[in-house]
């Protein structure tokens, strides 16, 4: 990991495609340094070609979040080459195809368990004491989806619901001590995710994440 001492650190699980991509090159290009965060490498490598064609930095991990060691190491060198961590966005989520309750193949129910609940609830306290070295306390942000109920969606929904209790708790619990803990309601955007629920839609219809990335960026 290269240091940047004189920027803000912004670390974005789920970085490699859709709206954290899009959010850590609307950093990236306001001069923070970008810990990107997914599983496909070659996916990252382009994210670090569009951010340095910026003028931007990005130190990329190609890891499974639900690999608890490989988080927790992860988390340790940003403590110890960096000493603290401004932003946290976790924009990483598992969508299975959409299934009625009666029929949810039990892979996909336990990869929404994995990735959308429990690694949520492993990250919090792992990277909790890096926002709260900060001298602005740090940030945390997380993306609600209102789409996230309804027929055919139990698995996706009820995991997703389980991920937002547990970040409005942190938000609650956290007003006066820090980090500040945003929660923000993505519009409907042409993401992967939405494509597994809506095939066929009309994506033009749709908010770009570059737009919504730029919002999200303003309130940080």
């Amino acid at each position: 990991m290269t240091q940047h001492p004189e920027k803000k650190l912004a670390l974005i699980t789920g970085a490699s495609r859709g709206l954290g991509a899009a959010l850590a090159e609307t950093l990236a290009g306001t001069g923070w340094h970008i810990v990107a965060v997914g599983r496909t490498l070659g996916a990252l490598e382009e994210l670090d070609d569009r951010i340095q064609a910026l003028g931007g930095s990005a130190t990329l991990a190609a890891l499974d979040i639900t690999n608890d060691d490989a988080m927790r190491h992860l988390c340790r060198d940003i403590h110890d080459r960096w000493g603290a961590l401004d932003l946290w966005a976790h924009m990483a989520i598992y969508a299975p195809p959409m299934t009625p309750a009666d029929h949810i193949p039990l892979k996909d129910w336990e990869k929404c368990v994995a990735v959308n609940m429990r690694a949520t609830g492993f990250l919090i306290p792992m990277v909790a004491p890096l926002l709260a070295a900060s001298a602005d306390r740090g940030t945390a942000l997380f993306v609600d989806d209102p789409a996230a109920s309804g027929r055919f969606m139990g698995a996706y929904g009820a995991s997703k619901s389980a991920q937002m209790a547990l970040a409005r708790a942190w938000q609650a619990e956290s007003t006066k001590t820090g980090p500040r803990v945003l929660i923000d309601a993505a519009p409907p955007m042409p993401t992967a995710t939405r494509a597994r629920f809506f095939p066929g839609e009309d994506r033009a219809t749709l908010t770009p994440c570059t737009t919504q990335a730029a919002r999200l960026a303003a309130q940080l």
